[in-house]
């Protein structure tokens, strides 16, 4: 694809979608890295709903860290995987307590040394947190890239090396979001709305 097309679709998804999103509620570095934790395999809605009443059941992150799993698992039982999040959540915390002063890592070699952490929770927690370039490639953003021509990788890793080659580092933040919302609304995995879709005259794997 040549740049005058790619910058095209950007524009479009600027347009669409615009070039900021609202965050999870949080008032530290680390409370926004459990929330992108618990934001996995969950809705947003579902995570925007828990955390006001987790922050408030436990402010800070020793009292995270010191907290019984079943407490933990209680405070986000509306959440899917619960159990296993919340033995992460206590876990991470612990090890961002004892080993680096209760301030979330700022690297991607550090953050997924830290329970529960992978590489899209890393990098998008980077963007979020610090505005450090990154490209996050969930589901949405592997799907839509590929099927526009932007990357033909067959995992994540490879993907998101693609998408860094193809796309200026001021847009590395705010593509995953924008394919996020256009993967749910228009451009789905079972059954993509072609007809609807702003960039159909770049995709060359149509439905």
């Amino acid at each position: 694809m040549t740049k005058e097309k790619t910058e095209m679709i950007l524009g479009i998804l600027d347009k669409e979608y615009g070039v900021t999103k609202e965050g999870f509620f949080h008032k530290e570095e680390w409370q926004l890295l459990l929330a992108i934790m618990l934001s996995a395999q969950s809705t947003d809605k579902q995570v925007d709903e828990t955390l006001p009443r987790l922050w408030e059941r436990f402010p800070d992150i020793e009292t995270v860290a010191q907290a019984r799993p079943e407490e933990l698992e209680d405070a986000i039982k509306s959440i899917g995987l619960y159990k296993v999040k919340a033995r992460n959540m206590k876990k991470c915390c612990e090890k961002i307590w004892k080993e680096y002063g209760k301030r979330a890592p700022m690297t991607i070699e550090e953050l997924i040394k830290l329970p529960g952490v992978g590489r899209k929770t890393a990098t998008l927690f980077l963007a979020d947190a610090y505005g450090i370039p990154g490209v996050t490639v969930d589901t949405h953003v592997f799907r839509i890239a590929k099927r526009i021509g932007w990357a033909d990788g067959k995992n994540p890793v490879q993907v998101e090396q693609e998408l860094m080659e193809v796309l200026p580092r001021e847009h590395w933040n705010r593509i995953n979001f924008q394919l996020i919302y256009h993967g749910r609304s228009v451009c789905t995995a079972r059954k993509a709305r072609c007809r609807d879709c702003a960039l159909a005259q770049w995709c060359g794997k149509r439905i």
